[in-house]
């Protein structure tokens, strides 16, 4: 019996250190496994991170573009007053100045309104306006060595140089000083304009020790006018512009003696400047009572 008994206590330690093997293998299986998610979870984790810091990035990157396109708007939209617009070939006109302009035209006749159809058209009529309310020309009008011609918003004051220069010379007569000082005050009391002075001569060539050629003529004759213009009789400097045209744009002929005299000349043409023009009536709206 006793035998049995010790036979038996042997089976079941056996059998019990069998079950604490098997049980060991198994959580160390477990552990290795939950060791190897745990690395893997860490790789994945980083690279989550990675990817999650670009996204950021790129997050930052879309809110600086976004905000950029906000700021860039708003800037367009105060930019939006002096945007430009093509009127005809040459001159601009922006948003602002086209509200100026519509206020000048309330004070037009409307029978000189009726035939205006485009934004040109409105824009002649408005300077025109202006310009029949300034520009007193009267003073240069009773000689025919002048002409004074207004057509629509640009004033051409045409001189003989027979009254401003000696032949070959671009040194101005003393006697022509008076001349000068009426058209000063006609450009004068239009500060909304902007004047060319362009030198024409005939045909002749002409070659010294100062002159090359008649474009050298021209433009010399040009300049002569601007200085007096300026430095005698106070018109602003950024005002005047001095070309030459030389013989390239005749009146007449260059055949006889009377057509060449007649293409030597000395022309002033006073041009709008429609920011000066527009922001000049804003003034007078901003000072009448």
């Amino acid at each position: 019996m006793r035998k049995a008994i010790i036979l038996l206590g042997v089976s079941t330690l056996a059998f019990a250190s069998c079950v604490s093997k098997k049980k060991y293998v198994e959580l160390q299986k477990q552990y290795e496994d939950t060791k190897g998610n745990l690395q893997k979870t860490a790789f994945e984790k980083k690279e989550l991170e990675a990817k999650f810091a670009k996204i950021e990035k790129r997050v930052d990157n879309y809110n600086e573009k976004i905000n950029s396109l906000k700021n860039y708007n708003s800037s367009l939209k105060e930019e939006n007053n002096v945007k430009l617009d093509m009127v005809g070939k040459t001159a601009v006109m922006s948003n602002s100045m086209k509200k100026k302009m519509r206020e000048t035209l309330a004070k037009v006749d409307p029978a000189e309104l009726a035939n205006a159809k485009t934004l040109k058209d409105s824009m002649d009529v408005a300077i025109a306006y202006n310009l029949k309310k300034s520009i007193n020309t009267s003073e240069l009008e009773n000689s025919e060595d002048i002409n004074v011609d207004i057509d629509q918003t640009v004033v051409m004051i045409s001189v003989s140089d027979e009254l401003l220069f000696n032949t070959a010379s671009y040194r101005v007569k003393k006697k022509a000083y008076k001349l000068i000082e009426q058209l000063a005050n006609v450009i004068n009391s239009e500060p909304s304009m902007d004047v060319m002075i362009e030198g024409h001569t005939d045909s002749r060539s002409i070659n010294n020790a100062v002159i090359q050629d008649n474009w050298d003529l021209s433009v010399k004759r040009a300049t002569s006018i601007v200085r007096l213009l300026e430095k005698k009789y106070n018109v602003d400097s950024n005002r005047l512009i001095a070309a030459g045209r030389g013989s390239s744009v005749p009146l007449v002929d260059n055949s006889t003696a009377k057509n060449r005299a007649r293409n030597r000349r000395t022309r002033i043409v006073i041009l709008p400047n429609l920011d000066k023009f527009f922001g000049l009536l804003a003034q007078e709206e901003t000072i009448t009572p």
